[in-house]
Formats: C-alpha cells, structure tokens, sequence
C-alpha cells in the first residue's frame, strides 16, 4: 500500500473538526494550499507551512510527513510497549516491591551514564531496550531507598524517566513521552538541586516541542531559565543550563513566526555561550557557542531565510564538542539549507556525511529521509545518493519545498 500524501493526512486529522476554510484561518495558510495538498495537486509544501498546519492540527510535523519506515516496526511497537510497562508498572501498588532488594545506587548512575551515552550516540534501538529495566531498577531504588539515600534516588530515577522521555520522541511515541517528562519533573523536585530540576524542564521543553505545542514550550523554557538565570559568579553548569534552555525557547518562538523574540532569545543565549567559551554537557543538556550557531541555523531554517542558515553554518567553531546526534541534527538544517539554495551537491555531501557518521539516528529521522528523496528527484542522482536512499527508504518521501 502507497503510503499517504500530505494532503491526505490533512484531510484525515481535520475531518470533523475543520472545515479547509477553517484549518486556513487556524493556520494562517491559504485556502488555496490546503485545497491543492488534499487534492494532490501540490506534493510540496514549507517547513514553516507544515508547522503551522501542524500546530493547528494539534499533531507533531512528523505526522504530517510520516514516520520513516526503520528496521522493524514491529519491533519499534514492542519496544515501546515494553518501556510504557515500565513506565506504568503496578507493581508497587500490588506489594511486588517490598520484598525485592534495592539496587546497589553506585550501579544505578552507571547504568544512567551508559544510558545517556547511547542517547547522544543516536543509538535508540540498544537504548530502548536497556530502558525497561532501567526503569524498573529506579522504581525499585525509590521504593526501597533509606531516608539518608531517597534525594540520590530520586535524581538518578529523575534522569532516568527523562531519558525515557526523550528517546520515546524517536519512536513515535510523544504522548507517551510527555508522561515520562511530567514524571521526571516530579521526581527532580525531590532533589535539593535546582540544575536537575531545570534540566528536567529542558527536555520537557523538547517534548512540547514534538508535539507541536511551541507557545508552550517557549514558556516552560524562559520561565525555568528565570529560575536559573546567573548573576555575578555563576558556575559553567549553571550558565550552560540557563543558555540551554534561553535557546530552547529561541527555537520554539521561532516556530511561532515570532521573530523578535526568537531575537532576543537568541542574542542571550549568545551572551551566556560566549561567557563559557566552550560547548559543555552539564546534567545532559548540551549548551555553547557551537550549540548557539546550530539554533540560530534552526530558526533561519524556520524562518525559510536559508541564505542566512548556510551562512551562519560556516561560522561552527572547529573545535565544537557537540554530541553526535546534535550534530547531525544540525547537519540536517545545513543540508536543507543547501538545497532550497540550489546547491544540491553541497546538500548531497553533508547528508552523506552525517548519516556515514550516525546511521542510526538519520534511520530515526524524518528530514534527512525527505532530503534525500527530493535529492533524488534532481537531475540524475550519483551512486552514493541512491544507495542513501535506498538505506533510508527515502525515494518515496514527501517533498519539501
């Protein structure tokens, strides 16, 4: 079966609540576009059009594209199963608990630490099915944790529900996703450690993301940043966290056709990397001057100002420390970008060089898979482009314009 056009997934999410007209004015997209999307008449449509459309629908933009087809989907379904099991285990209300041993909580935070180094690997298919037990490890650890032990216990169970949180986003799941981030947020205030809590936020932010639910994660993002935000000697953790979730919520005005904001936020977000000097991981959230340059790609991207992206591209510092899954997040608006300008050599190589670098997070992704399917499309693709393609089931992809 051919799988659904854009404008036929719009046509199935407004039926019985929108009218086109309606969706339009909703939107802020002609009645025009909508009617040639849903008639097939138009395969092409803007990023910053889809989200509108998306934002309206109430869906994440990924559904309006699609997901992409990775290794198994049944296999995707079960992991995810298996994590909302975990996530919403019983055991405790049952009595299951009180008779099993509390884990040892050194071996908890290594099983935290492994479990995000896979998260910014890409590598989503061992880390959902590391996460089920992880999970019901941290329940354990709650359950049983001394009075002296339950403020560690309760962090390392924090970090893990937001790594739920984060890798469900890449099956699909976001739903599911915003449960174990409100999780997670209520685990972290019970730590006396404001950081964890605004960490927490960050990824709630990106779940709100997801969904398509930008005002809203604007607002998590600037009101938790506040809460946070660093005066005389601030720590580096302290200023990368706060810069972090500024810029956070610059992507997410963006997304809102605010510019201004998206300005401001930008511009402080640029003040606080430049007071660190480096890109930094602290309480995995990934903030500095090399991060700075990705979200102000990001919200050029947006913006559908791709002659600004790709210049802005070019300043990256050498020696950015990004995590491999951010940076090949950001190679993606890079090659985006290359292509709305018509370079499509250039948009060919960096697409090449990012899924050579993380193939298992470009099989999780959407847009490099639209990417490469519109690639296709122009001229008469090279070897190495087809089997891209190939290796992303990328030739049957939505097109972007």
């Amino acid at each position: 079966m051919d799988e659904p056009t854009i404008g036929e997934r719009i046509r199935e999410l407004r039926r019985g609540i929108f009218t086109q007209h309606d969706l339009a004015v909703a939107a802020d997209v002609s009645v025009h576009t909508i009617r040639q999307l849903e008639q097939g008449r138009r395969q092409t449509a803007s990023i910053a059009t889809l989200a509108r459309l998306a934002r309206a629908l109430g869906v994440d933009v990924g559904e309006l594209l699609g997901r992409p087809p990775v290794a198994s989907a049944a296999g995707e379904s079960q992991r995810v199963v298996a994590i909302r099991d975990a996530l919403a285990s019983v055991d405790d209300l049952l009595g299951e608990l009180d008779d099993v041993d509390a884990p040892d909580l050194t071996e908890l935070a290594r099983g935290v630490t492994y479990a995000f180094g896979l998260y910014w690997a890409g590598r989503y298919g061992q880390l959902a099915a590391l996460l089920p037990g992880l999970l019901t490890e941290a329940a354990v650890a709650m359950h049983g944790a001394a009075a002296s032990n339950m403020g560690r216990a309760a962090d390392l169970a924090a970090q893990v529900h937001r790594i739920a949180a984060s890798t469900l986003l890449h099956f699909g799941a976001s739903d599911l996703g915003y449960l174990a981030a409100r999780e997670a947020l209520r685990l972290a205030a019970l730590v006396s450690d404001p950081l964890r809590v605004a960490a927490v936020h960050c990824s709630l932010a990106h779940v709100l993301m997801r969904q398509g639910r930008f005002l809203d994660a604007e607002r998590i993002s600037v009101a938790a940043a506040e809460q946070v935000e660093p005066t005389g000697q601030a720590s580096p953790a302290q200023l990368s966290i706060f810069g972090g979730l500024v810029l956070r919520g610059a992507t997410a005005a963006a997304r809102q056709r605010r510019a201004g904001a998206a300005t401001d936020l930008l511009t402080e977000a640029t003040t606080a990397a430049q007071r660190i000097g480096v890109d930094r991981t602290d309480y995995d959230v990934v903030f500095g001057p090399g991060h700075v340059v990705m979200g102000s790609v990001d919200c050029s991207v947006v913006a559908e100002d791709f002659a600004r992206a790709a210049e802005i591209a070019r300043t990256m510092p050498r020696d950015s420390a990004l995590p491999l899954s951010t940076r090949s997040r950001h190679l993606a608006d890079v090659a985006h970008a290359e292509l709305r300008l018509g370079h499509t050599k250039a948009a060919e190589a960096v697409l090449l060089t990012m899924e050579r670098a993380a193939p298992e997070w470009a099989a999780h992704q959407q847009l490099p898979r639209v990417l490469v399917g519109e690639l296709m499309t122009r001229g008469r693709p090279s070897a190495r482009l087809r089997d891209l393609a190939h290796r992303l089931s990328a030739a049957r992809a939505p097109r972007l314009s």
